[in-house]
């Protein structure tokens, strides 16, 4: 008997199962499981299954397996953080301002129990290959879109910075990181976080300045 065929009698055998369902009511099913102190690597099939209301082998229609949906489940949460976090950079208008608005808007995300932000956070540490392969491919979007806005208000500012792929690499690397911290620190603990981490992002800044002034002293000499 064929997998499908097997699916539908499943299906007609549990009157209060779907016969059909889509790819969001899967994901929305698995974002109803998990939490700060879930990771979605640790969800089952069945489990999935049974919080969307179909048969576990109706699961297959839409993803290959667990894994599938896991990264399905990360690129959906990078989308939604560089959309959100990106409205707060081109609200800004100086770099001091872009640091700090990026961080808080990441913070608030952050504390409104945004579980595709919990997944983001914890894949890239406790999942599977592919998770952190998904997570990676993930920053990657935000280090470009950091590093052309670090080139554009250098521009303006008619400064030079040294490596600013490396200096946007830094800087969303030291957030996520950070922000992984802070999922498992009170709410009260946010506002000194975001002054560190707003700190240490201005440090690397004012570093890669500095080297590239350095540089650009050395080629004058030569």
């Amino acid at each position: 008997m064929s997998q499908r065929l097997h699916s539908d009698i499943d299906v007609d055998s549990h009157p209060g199962r779907k016969a059909t369902i889509s790819r969001e009511d899967l994901i929305a099913a698995a974002l109803k499981l998990i939490g700060p102190h879930r990771s979605v690597s640790s969800l089952s099939l069945r489990e999935v299954a049974r919080e969307a209301g179909i048969a576990p082998n109706s699961f297959y229609r839409q993803f290959r397996d667990t894994d599938e949906l896991a990264v399905a489940l990360i690129d959906l949460a990078g989308q939604s953080l560089r959309k959100i976090v990106g409205e707060a950079r081109h609200r800004a208008a100086t770099r001091r301002s872009i640091v700090r608005s990026s961080i808080e808007a990441f913070m608030e995300q952050l504390r409104a129990d945004d579980k595709l932000l919990h997944v983001l956070l914890r894949e890239g540490t406790v999942g599977s290959d592919a998770f952190k392969r998904a997570v990676d491919r993930e920053l990657s979007f935000f280090e470009e879109e950091l590093r052309v806005d670090l080139i554009r208000l250098a521009a303006i500012d008619k400064i030079t910075l040294h490596e600013p792929a490396l200096v946007a690499r830094s800087i969303t690397r030291l957030v996520f990181a950070m922000g992984a911290t802070a999922m498992d620190m009170p709410r009260e603990k946010d506002h000194e976080l975001i002054e560190q981490m707003s700190t240490m992002v201005r440090i690397i800044l004012a570093g890669s300045r500095a080297m590239a002034a350095v540089g650009k002293a050395a080629n004058a000499e030569n």
